[in-house]
């Protein structure tokens, strides 16, 4: 299985946070990663709050929190047989919007297989991390596009 992670960049944006927290969001990150090639999906779930939101350039609307997703999930790995196969990140960055919010992005490469067979993704993603009390950072909102064609 690939890397979950090829490089590790941060940068700590306007808001001048110490890389301390960078290096925190960055761990959040591999962790929900590690968990999504692995095919994890309760370690990968829980790395999300439970009010978070996904924007997934293959669907026609906004899911509207984890449970939602959750169960579209179960629904394509019960209809289409879906299985992660690998996952690999590169050109990672964490910008922070506040103290206790990041903007998590990078590009990713995607191995899924499904009924219709295996399939290798191209795309981009940008993740939002909050911290919560208690200092652990979940993530609040996931956007995947496609990465453009080189």
């Amino acid at each position: 299985m690939p890397s979950t992670s090829e490089s590790k960049v941060a940068t700590a944006g306007s808001a001048g946070v110490t890389s301390g927290k960078a290096a925190e969001v960055l761990a959040a990150a591999e962790r929900l990663l590690t968990a999504f090639a692995a095919g994890n999906t309760e370690e990968y779930f829980a790395c999300f709050d439970p009010e978070a939101t996904f924007i997934f350039h293959s669907l026609p609307g906004r899911i509207s929190s984890t449970a939602e997703y959750r169960t579209l999930w179960a629904q394509w790995v019960r209809e289409l047989d879906l299985r992660v196969l690998g996952c690999s990140s590169s050109d990672q960055t964490v910008d922070f919007i506040s103290d206790d919010a990041a903007l998590f992005t990078h590009s990713v490469e995607v191995s899924v297989q499904t009924r219709m067979g295996k399939e290798q993704r191209h795309e981009r993603e940008s993740i939002v991390f909050v911290r919560r009390p208690g200092g652990a950072w979940f993530a609040l909102h996931e956007h995947l596009s496609r990465a453009p064609s080189p």
